[in-house]
C-alpha cells in the first residue's frame, strides 16, 4: 500500500517544496518579532510529545519571565483570537490550551490561527508578554521564531519517514535545516551513548544544530473528581484506560504493567466527547470485572471534559488522569541553550 501511496506523497512533496522556496527567496513573507519566540514542532502529524515539551519549557522560564503559549487551538470550533482563560472549554479554543490553562496560573495562553496577529495583539496590552512559545508552529513560516525547537519521536525518526499519505510526515525532511536544536523524544530510559551516536549519525545534524534526547515519564495518577478522591488507585486490580491521541500506545502499556487487569478504548486525536461517548464508557466500565477499578485518561483528554455538561455523569465512578513529563539528556546544557537565547532578546523589563 505504501508504494502505491508513495507518487502521491511525491506530488505533494513538489507542492511543499514550492511553498519553502517562496519563503527562502521573501516572496512570501515571514514576520520576525523583537521579542523571544521559541517555537516547539516537528514534521510529524503528532505523537512526538510537544505538549510536555512546552510544558517543560514553561517550568523553566514562567519563575523569571512573563510567558505566552501561543496555540491555533486545534479542533476548536471557534475563529480568530482568543485569550484563553479557566471559564473557556476545549470548543473554543483547543485542548492544548485548556491544559495549560489549567496547570498553570502564572502564564498566558493566547489562541489564533494566524500567530502573527495573536503576537501583535499580545504586544498591544499594558504589561506584554516578556516571551511567546509557539505550540506546533514549526511548519507555519509566516511567523519566524528565534530559536526552532524540532522534535522526533525515537520509534519513528523524520529521517526513517515519508510524507504523507505514505508516512506520517506533513512536511519535507529538508525543513529540518531550519531547527537549531533537535530533540529525539520517547527514548528508552536505558538508550546508551554508542546508540545515541547512531542515532544523531542518521539525523545528519548541520553544523550549527544540537541534538538532545528526552525520556517520558508517568507520574502517579492524579484524581479528578470526588469518587476518586476517596479511591486509592494503587488497590485498584482493574483500569479501563480511554484516550483521544495521535499515539496511545505508551499510555497503554504504563497502565498495563500497573494493573492487572486493563480495558482500553481509543478515538480520534483531538476527539470532542459528547454525551454518547460518556455512555459508551460508563457501560464498558460497569463491564469490569470485580469492585476494585478505575477508569484513567490523559490530561489532555481531560482537557476537552473540563467545564463540559458531560464531565458531571463519571461522578459515579472513579476518574483518574496520568501525568507525564519528560526528562532532557543533558540537562543543564539544554537548558542553557533556551535561556542563553532568551536572555540574549528579551527586552520588557
Amino acid at each position: 500500500m505504501q508504494i502505491i501511496l508513495i507518487p502521491i506523497a511525491f506530488f505533494y512533496h513538489i507542492i511543499l517544496s514550492i511553498r519553502h522556496k517562496l519563503y527562502d527567496w521573501h516572496i512570501l513573507k515571514s514576520k520576525r518579532f523583537e521579542v523571544p519566540v521559541i517555537c516547539v514542532g516537528n514534521l510529524a502529524l503528532g505523537g512526538t510529545g510537544k505538549t510536555p515539551h512546552v510544558e517543560y519549557l514553561i517550568d523553566l522560564l514562567s519563575e523569571q519571565y512573563n510567558v505566552c503559549v501561543v496555540s491555533r487551538g486545534y479542533g476548536r470550533k471557534t475563529k480568530g483570537f482568543q485569550l484563553a482563560n479557566s471559564s473557556c472549554l476545549a470548543t473554543t479554543v483547543g485542548d492544548e490550551p485548556m491544559q495549560y490553562i489549567g496547570k498553570y496560573d502564572d502564564i498566558m495562553v493566547a489562541v489564533d490561527e494566524s500567530r502573527n496577529r495573536a503576537i501583535e495583539l499580545m504586544e498591544t496590552l499594558d504589561r506584554p508578554p516578556e516571551l511567546y512559545l509557539l505550540d506546533d508552529a514549526f511548519q507555519h513560516r509566516s511567523t519566524q521564531a528565534g530559536l526552532n525547537i524540532l522534535l522526533t519521536a525515537y520509534d519513528r525518526l523524520y529521517c526513517d519517514d515519508f510524507l504523507v499519505p505514505a508516512g506520517t510526515l506533513r512536511d519535507i525532511k529538508k525543513a529540518a535545516k531550519r531547527a537549531d536544536l533537535i530533540v529525539v523524544s520517547k527514548t528508552p530510559h536505558d538508550l546508551d551513548n554508542a546508540q545515541k551516536a547512531e542515532i544523531i549519525e542518521k539525523l545528519k545534524p548541520l553544523p550549527h544544530q544540537k541534538v538532545f534526547f528526552s525520556t517520558l515519564d508517568y507520574e502517579p495518577l492524579r484524581a479528578v473528581n470526588t469518587t476518586a478522591f476517596e479511591t486509592e488507585p494503587e488497590d485498584a486490580d482493574n483500569a479501563l484506560v480511554f484516550c483521544g491521541i495521535a499515539n496511545p500506545k505508551p499510555l497503554f502499556e504504563r497502565m498495563k504493567a500497573q494493573f492487572k487487569q486493563v480495558d482500553t478504548m481509543t478515538f480520534r486525536d483531538h476527539h470532542g466527547y459528547d454525551e454518547d461517548d460518556i455512555k459508551t464508557l460508563l457501560r464498558r466500565f460497569q463491564s469490569l470485572k470485580g469492585t476494585k477499578k478505575i477508569m484513567v485518561t490523559t490530561e489532555k483528554d481531560y482537557a476537552r471534559l473540563t467545564n463540559s455538561p458531560y464531565l458531571c455523569q463519571f461522578e459515579s465512578v472513579p476518574l483518574f488522569v496520568a501525568p507525564i513529563s519528560i526528562k532532557i539528556s543533558e540537562e543543564e546544557k539544554f537548558n542553557e541553550e533556551i535561556l542563553s537565547y532568551v536572555r540574549k532578546n528579551a527586552h520588557h523589563g
